[in-house]
């Protein structure tokens, strides 16, 4: 869903000499560290202190299932590809749309769920692309929502945002017309706001993957062989269904 402002070649200059931890080291450590946003409910979120939501509690039984402690760490979404580029952690979860750009720079797992960019509006707004026209819309910076909004002909005033939920803020404030996000985060939002909000169409779709560092071939199949294990014994379908009801992977 969402997308790094910088290019492919400033992640890559930003690459350490080091070496990423292989699976080899993890397993000897008995530990893995792992980063996300905490700012993009229900995917991660932090309450407090507490670091919860579905990527949250998906990594957690890939780790258990692997046999490992996990650390979490937080950081600003767009200091997420530069602290893997930097060895700062082992993985990352946080919504990352699988784009050929970001292909360039990271490796991604196979989709842990698919989703899309929808507008929510309040009622009686604009629910299609072609109602865009004349509006403004807000956004998080640094997304592919921002990216696929700006394709939109005809949209009067594209607001930025830190995080998702300023861009939110925005919208039921009524600072702006609409709101672009993920659709089972604008499905939340629809849900908590009971009838002050409603969502529309998608304006687009996409998979959503964990990002390793370029060529950290035996972590990644490792991941890879655990969220199929967590699919194949219901482990993923049961925590799926306790945020969002139904089974988000990709189908």
């Amino acid at each position: 869903m969402k997308k790094v402002m910088l290019t492919i070649a400033a992640l890559s200059l930003l690459a350490t000499s080091a070496q990423a931890r292989t699976w080899a080291d993890i397993k000897k450590a008995g530990t893995i560290k792992i980063a996300t946003e905490g700012a993009f409910p229900p995917f991660n979120l932090l309450k407090g202190k507490e670091l919860t939501g579905f990527e949250v509690d998906l990594a957690n039984a890939l780790a258990k299932q692997m046999g490992l402690k996990v650390v979490w760490v937080t950081q600003p979404f767009d200091n997420l590809l530069i602290g893997l580029q930097q060895d700062r952690y082992d993985f990352v979860i946080a919504s990352h749309g699988i784009t050929p750009e970001r292909l360039k720079a990271v490796d991604f797992s196979s989709p842990h769920y698919c989703t899309g960019g929808a507008i929510v509006t309040r009622p009686g707004g604009p629910m299609t692309a072609a109602a865009l026209n004349s509006k403004s819309v807000a956004v998080q910076v640094g997304t592919t929502y921002l990216e696929n909004v700006r394709k939109v002909p005809g949209v009067k005033d594209v607001k930025t945002f830190p995080k998702d939920t300023d861009a939110q803020a925005a919208l039921m404030s009524g600072r702006v017309d609409a709101w672009v996000g993920d659709k089972f985060t604008g499905l939340d939002l629809v849900k908590a706001q009971k009838g002050k909000v409603v969502q529309g169409e998608l304006l687009f779709k996409e998979r959503i993957g964990m990002a390793v560092k370029k060529g950290n071939s035996t972590l990644l199949k490792e991941l890879n062989g655990a969220l199929a294990k967590a699919i194949s014994n219901g482990t993923y379908a049961k925590i799926s269904q306790q945020y969002f009801g139904t089974d988000v992977r990709c189908k």
